[in-house]
This record gives structure tokens, C-alpha cells and sequence, in this order.
């Protein structure tokens, strides 16, 4: 399993420019298999929605239903591990409560995480190809 953080899973749907060649082309080699999307990114883009940060040209409720059904996309739900895991990952990790469930949900599962971000891709304790 990969696991997408949720600008790369918004950036995929959408077809966004700036999805790096590297990372489609990872997405494109596992949508035969398993391509996780943390619960967690629902309410993110939810909230980006709410807040006018993201506009989707449907409704949230069409967006949905299309994104979770894109090849190879599981959703991954957060567990009492993964809960605990992200209270305690090695410093130093920043304070966004939302990358700190999908860093440890990537921990927890052995996974690489896709991100663009860079103070994920800083962390030594995840792996981003």
C-alpha cells in the first residue's frame, strides 16, 4: 500500500498540474493494488471546502462518492494505534493534528507516504519517496 496525503489524493481527482510526474506515476503503479487515503482527509478537504480554500466543481457530497472511488483507493481509518502513534512520534514533528494522524497512520501500516509537503518530507521517521 502507498499512502496519499490529502493534496496529493485532491491533486490526483482533480488532475492537477502540480501532481509531480514521480508521483502519478507511483499512483498509476498501484491503483491495481492498494492506494490508501487516510479517514482524516475527508474532513480536511471538508474543512478547506468549508473555508473557501478549495473549490470543487461539484458538490462536496459528488466530489466524495467520485474520489473514494478511484482505482485502487481504500480508505483508511484511524485506529486506536494510529491514534496513539501520532502523540508520539519522534521529535521534532510539527503540531497540525491532521499530518500528524497520516504520518503515523504510515508509520503504523510500514507504508510510504506521497506528500509534496516539506516539512513531511524533512521528517526522517516517514518514508516519502
Amino acid at each position: 500500500m502507498i499512502l496519499l496525503d490529502t493534496h496529493i489524493w485532491v491533486w490526483w481527482v482533480h488532475g492537477d498540474s502540480r501532481l509531480s510526474a514521480f508521483h502519478a506515476n507511483l499512483i498509476a503503479d498501484n491503483e491495481d493494488g492498494e492506494i490508501g487515503v487516510c479517514t482524516i482527509s475527508l474532513w480536511e478537504v471538508a474543512k478547506l471546502v468549508e473555508l473557501g480554500r478549495l473549490i470543487l466543481p461539484v458538490t462536496i457530497d459528488e466530489w466524495f462518492l467520485a474520489a473514494v472511488n478511484y482505482p485502487g483507493v481504500t480508505l483508511v481509518d484511524l485506529t486506536p494505534g494510529m491514534a496513539i502513534e501520532s502523540t508520539q512520534l519522534p521529535s521534532p514533528f510539527h503540531r497540525d493534528p491532521a499530518d500528524q494522524i497520516i504520518v503515523a497512520t504510515a508509520r503504523v501500516l510500514g507504508c510510504d507516504l506521497l506528500t509534496a509537503d516539506q516539512r513531511i518530507r524533512d521528517y526522517p521517521h516517514v518514508n516519502t519517496p
